[in-house]
């Protein structure tokens, strides 16, 4: 296990690689955060994706928030994001494909954190470009991606199980580096 970069460590949450003992629970924070969950087997294959990265809080400092006990399993995990980089003659595609945090986090800014540890990640393994998928209803999810420079490139309508759209955005990741946001 190790820990991603300078300034990982920040209010006693650490950015770190997941391990397989973490994905039980990744996977309760998936199904808190989202309706349509992602199955557990999905986390499984992608364990070695270059940007799943875990953020875990320190077990011994008390949660945030005093109800966040309907949340905790023990494990200190509140948030993760999973990334990965499709070859592409040269130009290679990261692609942020998953990102929560625990409703006892959030606000706090570790959900930028993760974004911006992942992005660093899929840069570092070759991605010139990232692209994530957004419900077109997740306007706090829109909102951090266009402050970090992503912009939409298109709509994929009923691109979720339950019918509604998606938006799909990209960003540059040598803008994103030279303009400093990492």
């Amino acid at each position: 296990m190790t820990t991603v970069a300078s300034g990982n460590h920040d209010g006693g949450v650490v950015v770190r690689e997941a391990c397989r003992e973490d994905l039980l629970s990744v996977y309760r924070i998936e199904k808190t955060a989202f309706e349509q969950p992602w199955p557990y087997a999905a986390f499984e294959r992608l364990l070695s994706a270059p940007a799943f990265l875990v953020a875990e809080r320190d077990t011994d400092r008390p949660p945030v928030d005093p109800a966040a006990e309907q949340y905790a399993d023990g494990s200190g995990i509140v948030g993760y994001v999973v990334g990965d980089v499709t070859p592409n003659h040269g130009r290679d595609i990261g692609h942020i494909k998953d990102i929560a945090v625990r409703p006892d986090a959030q606000g706090s800014g570790l959900g930028r954190r993760l974004l911006r540890r992942g992005l660093h990640r899929l840069a570092a393994a070759g991605a010139s470009v990232v692209k994530l998928e957004v419900r077109a209803s997740n306007t706090r999810a829109q909102r951090l991606y266009d402050s970090e420079g992503f912009e939409p490139v298109r709509t994929e309508p009923r691109y979720y199980g339950d019918g509604e759209a998606a938006y799909v955005m990209a960003l540059e990741l040598g803008d994103w580096i030279r303009g400093e946001r990492g």
